[in-house]
């Protein structure tokens, strides 16, 4: 029997990975106040430019991670109001929000490259308001601006969260959390290699895909080894797309990225498209060494050593639950 199970594995994540409830329930509060502010604001004043917002990011979808203090808030903008180029776009955003919120001081409210950050003093939570431009699409579907190029990019709040509901409603428990035990590895590599590259989003839709194809999810030190198989047995090759929200035949040829992994609401979307093979190289050997360190800790005897191999892949204070 190996040494470190599966509970060892639910202790951690409990003790040191999830976000406790009441955490989640006190930053969506504040949050809420916002749209809150948001909505009296646009129903007070005609043409103010701004539809709704919506809860977005890993909160909404419950993949959150424990002292990550931001948050993310789509703001639907009417495209017609809305200036053209992004830094107009940004600051623009960034004065409607201080005016639905004046109770927030200047520097509370802080335009960046493409999105409003908007922090609480009390709490020192930050929450990124993103525009999304909106012309009475149904399903919420808008379009990103590109923040170099200026180019807009379908996507739909509402989709993607209910793309990841419906597998989680699938995979009740097991998905969400797999989904956070490999954005804390990846937050631990970011930490160890400055050029690590793995974004959120890419581990959600490699998780969903693997659940799609019958990848079992009860026991995650087996879940976890077969992720890692998956990215160093060449899962890259292929092309990974969904279907949920279009035919298969809508997809685009697998092409030559270095990985080609589809936004399910909008399949134009590669979402590893700024990863070359250095990226992918990286990815992939750090990937074989979490996958290694599984592997030998799952023979290895001495319950101190294999614990000692788990901290490789989640850090050192990785601890079995005794």
């Amino acid at each position: 029997m190996p040494q470190v199970e599966h509970r060892d594995l639910v202790a951690f994540a409990g003790d040191r990975v999830n976000l406790r409830k009441a955490e989640v329930d006190d930053q969506r509060a504040q949050v809420n106040r916002l749209r809150d502010r948001i909505a009296s604001k646009i129903s007070e004043t005609p043409g103010y430019g701004l539809v709704k917002s919506l809860h977005a990011g890993s909160v909404a979808k419950g993949t959150a991670l424990r002292n990550v203090n931001d948050r993310d808030l789509a703001l639907y903008v009417r495209a017609e109001q809305a200036p053209g180029d992004v830094p107009g776009l940004v600051q623009w955003v960034a004065d409607r929000v201080a005016d639905a919120y004046p109770a927030l001081s200047a520097d509370q409210v802080m335009p960046k490259t493409n999105c409003v950050t908007v922090r609480f003093a009390s709490s020192g939570l930050e929450v990124d308001v993103v525009p999304v431009l909106y012309a009475g699409a149904t399903n919420d579907v808008g379009y990103l601006v590109n923040k170099h190029n200026g180019q807009k990019l379908k996507t739909s709040v509402r989709q993607h969260l209910d793309f990841i509901r419906s597998r989680k409603k699938a995979h009740p428990t097991h998905l969400a959390q797999l989904i956070r035990f490999t954005k804390w590895w990846a937050r631990l590599q970011k930490r160890r290699d400055g050029e690590f590259k793995c974004k959120s989003f890419m581990l959600e839709l490699i998780w969903v895909h693997l659940a799609d194809n019958g990848q079992a999810l009860h026991n995650y030190p087996e879940a976890l080894e077969a992720f890692f198989a998956f990215i160093v047995g060449g899962g890259f090759d292929a092309q990974i797309a969904f279907t949920d929200f279009g035919h298969k035949s809508e997809l685009p040829v697998r092409g030559d990225s270095a990985i080609q992994i589809l936004d399910p609401v909008n399949p134009e979307n590669n979402v590893a498209e700024h990863y070359g093979l250095q990226e992918r190289d990286r990815l992939v050997n750090a990937a074989q060494t979490a996958f290694d360190a599984i592997s030998t800790a799952y023979y290895e005897p001495a319950q101190g050593q294999a614990v000692e191999l788990w901290q490789d892949v989640l850090g050192p204070s990785f601890k079995a639950a005794g």
